[in-house]
């Protein structure tokens, strides 16, 4: 699978890269970033893949999260793809909002025209860019850890969740933890999956952890939330998927913390956290 690089530099120690690459699951070209620490010059390393939020792309973990200090320590891959399909023929949203289309992909695969051709974002993250990490970079596909924002939250819960056996760690910052009701996952999923309901049930994080049949997949999974979030109540109903947890027996962590909100300031606080977090349960 052919890559090109679109810039490189050194970081920490290690080096920070950025490519492109003609897409078979999302018909255009889609972008990515890569962080490899130094210690990838004695072998492969464990991998932390980040999802990121509405509006996002593959730069905004890597410019504003402060990652890569702690990442190079600990022997972290950093992955970041971008959050949908772009391009002259990607349809957008019809209103010119940003909570829809182009920088919304929500990490699912549209079933509904104009959608379904493009917006392939679930097998992109569980197929696509599973083959470019792992035959491009020195990453360990057996030590492969998945964490998000927003958005990206809402897809790193649900497909780690789903796929225990390609994740070994999962974690999420302010995540939108049921779409179902969300006035931001009810919008995308009735235009990508159609009105049934029902087929948006694989897509709500609430709905895969309650019905989810490998408890102990996971020995913790961990969920920061800030409590001055504009969006907690409305939006994200971190609550929910706390009672969904304690339903079916995931070991959820759900911190709180007051004085935050759903900003990069946030992310990049507790991100340190996180990366121990996946670093000891992928063996950094």
């Amino acid at each position: 699978m052919t890559i090109e690089r679109l810039s490189e530099t050194s970081c920490f120690g290690g080096r920070i890269s950025f490519y492109r690459h003609a897409s078979s699951s999302n018909h255009c070209d889609m972008q990515f970033s890569v962080f490899v620490p130094p210690q990838a010059a004695d072998g492969k390393v464990p991998v932390l893949t980040f999802l990121s939020g509405l509006t996002c792309t593959e730069e905004n973990f890597m410019v504003k999260s402060g990652a890569q200090r702690i990442a190079a320590e600990l022997g972290l891959m950093l992955v970041s793809p971008d959050t949908s399909p772009r391009g002259g023929d990607v349809p957008d949203d019809p209103d010119k909002e940003y909570d829809f289309g182009l920088g919304a992909g929500f990490y699912l695969n549209a079933t509904q025209e104009p959608w379904s051709r493009h917006y392939n974002m679930y097998d992109y993250v569980t197929q696509e860019l599973q083959a470019l990490i792992f035959e491009n970079f020195p990453g360990d596909a057996a030590r492969h850890g998945l964490t998000g924002h927003s958005m990206g939250g809402h897809g790193a819960l649900t497909i780690g969740l789903r796929h225990p056996d390609m994740f070994k760690s999962l974690s999420a910052f302010a995540p939108i933890c049921t779409t179902l009701h969300s006035p931001w996952g009810q919008k995308a999923l009735g235009y990508y999956l159609g009105a049934d309901t029902s087929a948006w049930k694989d897509y709500d994080a609430c709905e895969v952890a309650r019905r989810c049949a490998n408890v102990k997949a996971y020995d913790s999974i961990l969920v920061d939330q800030g409590a001055d979030d504009p969006f907690l109540k409305e939006q994200l109903k971190p609550e929910l998927l706390e009672a969904a947890c304690k339903e079916s027996g995931l070991p959820l962590d759900l911190r709180i913390h007051d004085g935050y909100d759903h900003g990069y300031y946030f992310i990049s606080t507790f991100v340190e956290e996180h990366l121990r977090f996946h670093a000891e349960r992928l063996g950094a």
